[in-house]
């Protein structure tokens, strides 16, 4: 790609990271297909499952559920990416950023990448089984979006949606784990993070729009294109009306509203400052998410606790 800021062999896999220090290097790329160097998308899995259970408790939120919350992101994002790049390795041979993943550069084979899933998926069971029967067969019906999204950039230009219902089904969750069931502020959490997954996905997409639009893969960046800014700003907009709804129908006062506007204005300063055509950018922006994520349960836990 030659685009304004990127770079010949533009990839996000840092060959210095901690990974090729500290691991033994038989456990290296299967850590990469994890995608443990990169928590990013991690932290993206595990805020609507914080949100939602600190939505659903009155007071301090549980710090064990937390902690089992957290172990879960990892182990299912580890295996919702272990399913990406099984099913699109060929693709990703053919994409810069993605060619030198562990599968499309022959590092795992596929029979390796398949008994990698099998265990990440026992110990995503073993933490499952700590929560209620509501919650366990609720976590359990995730599996179907997780093995379905990846094969959505074939069919839609809106795979972005399809991780969105993917990446906030925590919010489901979170709730459920502290309640025993589901209502209304979970579903507008749920909402909320669809549109948000919309959003930063839509920028993530725009680093690799040259290449999928030359191998014919969809996404919102290619269909949304040179308007992708004001969809974003509308993504991000009901994002906030959403979660000001969650809130509010939850019984969240001042507080929550006051801190929540700080989380908005990093929402408008991504979307303000990107720059569509330059990767390095695109990649900036997305992982600025992590902010917005921590800024949105610090808001709900000061409407709980103040």
């Amino acid at each position: 790609m030659t685009s304004a800021g990127s770079r010949d062999g533009f990839t996000d896999i840092r060959p210095d990271g901690w990974i090729d220090r500290l691991a033994p290097a038989a456990a290296r790329p299967y850590l990469k297909l994890a995608r443990l160097d990169r928590p990013i998308g991690t932290w993206l899995l595990l805020f609507p499952c914080w949100w939602s259970q600190a939505l659903a408790t009155q007071g301090w939120p549980d710090p064990w559920m937390m902690i089992l919350f957290a172990v879960g992101a990892v182990t299912m994002r580890g295996a919702g990416c272990t399913v990406n790049d099984i099913l699109d390795r060929d693709i990703d041979g053919m994409v810069e950023r993605t060619r030198s993943r562990p599968i499309p550069s022959g590092q795992v084979t596929v029979r390796q990448a398949l008994a990698f899933l099998v265990l990440q998926l026992l110990i995503g069971l073993a933490v499952l089984v700590q929560f209620n029967l509501f919650t366990i067969l609720l976590g359990a019906a995730s599996l179907v979006l997780v093995f379905t999204y990846p094969t959505m950039k074939r069919i839609t230009w809106w795979p972005q949606a399809f991780l969105g219902l993917t990446f906030n089904w925590g919010a489901l969750v979170g709730w459920a784990a502290v309640t025993g069931g589901l209502d209304l502020p979970a579903v507008l959490l749920y909402a909320a993070g669809i549109v948000w997954t919309l959003g930063y996905d839509t920028i993530y997409a725009h680093q690799d729009k040259e290449d999928d639009a030359r191998i014919g893969v969809k996404s919102t960046a290619l269909r949304l294109g040179d308007a992708s800014k004001i969809w974003i700003y509308g993504f991000y907009t009901l994002t906030y009306g959403g979660l000001l709804a969650a809130g509010l129908v939850a019984g969240l006062g001042i507080w929550f509203q006051m801190v929540l506007l700080a989380a908005v204005l990093q929402l408008a300063w991504q979307v303000g400052t990107w720059r569509p055509d330059d990767q390095m950018d695109c990649l900036v922006k997305f992982k600025s998410n992590r902010w917005f994520g921590w800024l949105v349960l610090g808001a709900i836990v000061a409407g709980r606790v103040l």
